[in-house]
């Protein structure tokens, strides 16, 4: 019997736990290239310290998620824990915040680009020319997102890895030049460098170096397994990130130690000379060779300009999807969420919140952007650790696949002591934020205000509830019957036009073997959308195909459309041949100027084939028909 497709199958589950690691720390990892230098303006030699705890809280925010994450493998995060535990005012409270931590971190990423690249070219390291670079950087991936983009997880692990390598040689460089232990004793005085309040804030701004957690949440329902690979993903990326957010201030304060001015201020060159691109202060100041220095500094600085403009391009897909999955939920207007004609990407929330980020960076103001992200930031993950503690009392029976170790019972009900303590933690970040900078609590005040209101005055013009869910209706699959035989496999990749011919050869592979068709066709979505993204033209076309074989073969065709990310369709026909356990694969070839065009996709299918494949080949389709048409052939592999 083949097995029944279940209506998530329609999206594809493609991603495994070194592409989501490579997600997650392409964000978290990037982030040192900037907080390292903002906390130690406000920590000084307690930055360590600040790391850690921050780090801490970050620990218990991560198993959250993934406890989250896997009993609800979709996008969202914290305002999809938020919408199961307890209604869509407070998912939109927690999508709102997440909204900020996104366009803070397209516009402190941006901005640190050009202070990286000034090992080129010197006016960008200082204003208005870091400025300037910033915004024309989100203006080039604002165009590049419209236009649609394409993510790499070979690329972005690529890149994970030669930056966990560099950040990794850099401590050892560092431990084994300049680790002083007494210079970091001598770095603190309690209470005064820094101050208890300096302290306090320098931990919240801290989790600033954290940014990218809602990444693998995000990326759930494109994982294989999630019950497996997204504590797999996540627990790598917070061991690396742990080890190193704690050794690399060590270093860094060891190299560049507190000292205090003329004026009786306590300082540092990491939060004051080097506080724009602290990481190139430690390659500075680690007492290599000139020549050593100079080269290490130019291969810093390109790292780190990549991997931040891939960070600032991850967080404008990032904002993107999150649009268009709040827009799905009646949150946001649906002008937003409004598909190009030509690119089908969700053009107007790429500008719109692009121009957000762009007016964010032009006060050049570091220490503002810091703290708005961790204003939106601590809110959304305090409503994530509630939300998960709340399902453990209203859904204690639902089946938890992964639950972190350590829980307390409270009346009855087993709390995991991960968010209880994260909830604390991150709740007390937030006061600390509001209560120690008056310009954050009234710029993140505005910003929920403005949010609630457009909420609000949304739900009432369309005559909705304020707390019940709504979801617009997206595609539904095509119910796939239950077939009797092993099946043949039609498979239709979004850019192949219908082709008769390869209907009619898998009709008569199916009825001299008796065994039934069914057809898969594919519409691949560009990064900057959900799975699930309604396409209605691009669905319908595909539905069409389907409609089309069951009028040449009738009704033992089954079939369905499914959801790809560009570059997925070939794994996504292999994986639903080895799920229909089909005897073979039957694709159309196409042509190009009259040559055959072996694409990516039939190469895939060739490569890895599960079963015999057949390619159904029609020369007369290359010439429009004009000549004669010859007899259309099959090609075996």
């Amino acid at each position: 019997m083949a097995e029944r497709h279940p209506r998530e199958a329609a999206l594809r589950r493609v991603h495994g736990p070194g592409a989501l690691f490579a997600a997650a720390y392409g964000n978290v990892g990037s982030s040192i290239y900037y907080a390292l230098g903002v906390v130690a303006a406000f920590a000084l030699g307690l930055t360590p310290i600040a790391f850690v705890i921050a780090g801490l809280i970050f620990m218990c925010t991560a198993a959250t998620y993934v406890e989250g994450t896997v009993m609800y493998p979709e996008a969202g995060g914290s305002a999809s824990f938020a919408r199961h535990a307890f209604n869509e005012l407070v998912s939109f409270i927690a999508g709102w915040g997440q909204m900020l931590n996104y366009i803070i971190t397209v516009a402190i990423s941006a901005y640190f680009v050009p202070h990286y690249l000034a090992v080129f070219w010197e006016p960008l390291g200082d204003g208005p020319g870091d400025i300037v670079g910033g915004i024309v950087l989100i203006a080039l991936l604002a165009l590049l997102n419209v236009k649609g983009t394409r993510e790499s997880a070979r690329f972005n692990l690529v890149l994970a890895i030669a930056d966990l390598a560099t950040q990794v040689v850099l401590v050892g460089i560092g431990i084994a030049l300049v680790l002083s232990p007494d210079t970091l004793v001598g770095n603190v005085d309690l209470g005064i460098a820094p101050t208890w309040g300096d302290f306090a804030l320098g931990i919240a701004v801290g989790m600033i170096a954290y940014t990218g957690i809602e990444t693998i949440s995000n990326m759930s329902e494109e994982a294989r397994d999630a019950a497996r690979t997204v504590p797999q993903g996540t627990g790598m990326t917070v061991l690396a990130v742990l080890v190193l957010y704690a050794l690399l201030p060590i270093v860094a304060l060891s190299a560049m130690p507190v000292a205090q001015g003329a004026g009786g201020d306590f300082t540092t060159s990491l939060g004051t000379t080097y506080a724009d691109d602290p990481v190139l202060g430690i390659v500075e100041n680690l007492g290599l060779s000139q020549g050593l220095t100079d080269g290490l500094r130019i291969y810093v600085g390109v790292l780190a300009a990549v991997i931040l403009t891939i960070a600032t391009n991850a967080a404008l897909i990032g904002l993107s999807r999150l649009t268009f999955s709040m827009g799905q939920y009646r949150q946001l207007p649906e002008r937003l969420r409004q598909i190009h004609p030509r690119f089908h990407t969700p053009y107007v929330a790429i500008l719109v919140f692009s121009g957000v980020a762009a007016l964010t960076i032009l006060p050049g103001e570091l220490d503002f952007l810091a703290t708005m992200y961790s204003f939106g930031a601590m809110l959304s993950f305090t409503i994530a650790h509630i939300s998960v503690a709340r399902l453990r009392v209203h859904q204690r029976d639902r089946e938890r696949p992964w639950k972190p170790p350590l829980n307390v019972s409270i009346r009855g009900y087993a709390l995991p002591l991960t968010a209880i303590l994260g909830g604390i933690g991150t709740f007390a970040a937030w006061i600390v934020v509001m209560a120690l900078n008056f310009s954050t609590l009234v710029a993140g005040a505005a910003w929920m205000v403005i949010g609630i209101g457009v909420y609000v005055g949304l739900r009432r013009h369309q005559a909705l509830p304020l707390r019940e869910t709504v979801k617009v209706e997206t595609l539904t699959p095509l119910g796939v019957q239950e077939v009797e035989y092993r099946s043949v496999l039609v498979a239709f990749d979004e850019d192949d036009p219908f082709s008769e011919e390869t209907v009619v050869t898998a009709k008569t592979l199916a009825a001299r073997r008796r065994r039934a068709i069914h057809v898969l066709s594919l519409v691949a979505v560009p990064a900057n959308l959900p799975l699930d993204a309604e396409l209605a033209d691009r669905d319908a076309a595909a539905r069409s195909k389907l409609e089309r074989a069951k009028l040449i073969c009738g009704q033992r065709v089954s079939g369905r459309v499914a959801h790809v990310r560009h570059g997925g369709s070939g794994q996504a026909i292999i994986d639903e041949a080895r799920a229909l356990k089909a005897a073979a694969i039957v694709m159309p070839l196409r042509y190009r100027d009259g040559a055959p065009l072996i694409g990516k996709t039939l190469q895939t299918v060739l490569a890895k084939r599960p079963c015999r494949v057949i390619v159904s080949a029609n020369p007369a389709e290359s010439s429009g028909g004009a000549a004669a048409r010859p007899p259309a052939g099959a090609v075996t592999g």
